[in-house]
């Protein structure tokens, strides 16, 4: 009895401990704010890396929605051969009262990005000549294979499309 009493104790413990490295990775996160040809850039770069970039916004329901499963994506393959970034398409001046206490409450852990750039009408068609600006969005890259997503996902369809880069 008191084995089973120390070791549910212990895990307590050690749950308790995550729970406030996790806390503090939180009250340290930081947002950057980027413009589109800095978000090109990261978009270009020439590695072996699948970039799931999804657009999104605090204030779009599917947005939201589908946040978890881009979560899970990054949480279960994230690392060296993938990468799940967050645009944010927040109003610029809505970062410290919206956008931070957002991904601060939901322990966003991809990197979050805030697009701040005005001429909409000439980047949007530079990430897909199909997109209407409508968000959620979904760009995977990797290496020269693209494809660009103007939807929302369920987390099914969301591990399919990503299925289809990685067993390429």
């Amino acid at each position: 009895m008191i084995r089973v009493t120390l070791l549910v104790s212990l895990l307590f413990f050690l749950s308790c401990k995550k729970e406030e490295a996790k806390d503090q990775k939180w009250k340290n996160e930081k947002i950057e704010v980027v413009n589109f040809e800095q978000l090109e850039a990261i978009l270009d770069q020439k590695d072996d890396k699948i970039r799931i970039v999804n657009f999104w916004a605090t204030w779009c329901k599917p947005c939201i929605e589908e946040l978890p499963f881009f979560e899970e994506l990054n949480d279960s393959l994230g690392g060296r051969e993938l990468e799940v970034l967050l645009v944010s398409l927040d109003f610029p001046d809505k970062l410290e009262s919206q956008l931070i206490p957002f991904v601060a409450e939901r322990r966003l852990e991809s990197e979050v990005l805030l697009l701040d750039d005005p001429h909409e009408n000439e980047w949007i068609p530079k990430i897909d000549s199909s997109w209407s600006g409508a968000i959620p969005a979904t760009l995977i890259l990797h290496g020269p294979k693209r494809e660009f997503f103007e939807k929302s996902f369920t987390r099914a369809s969301l591990f399919k499309e990503v299925s289809k880069f990685i067993n390429n």
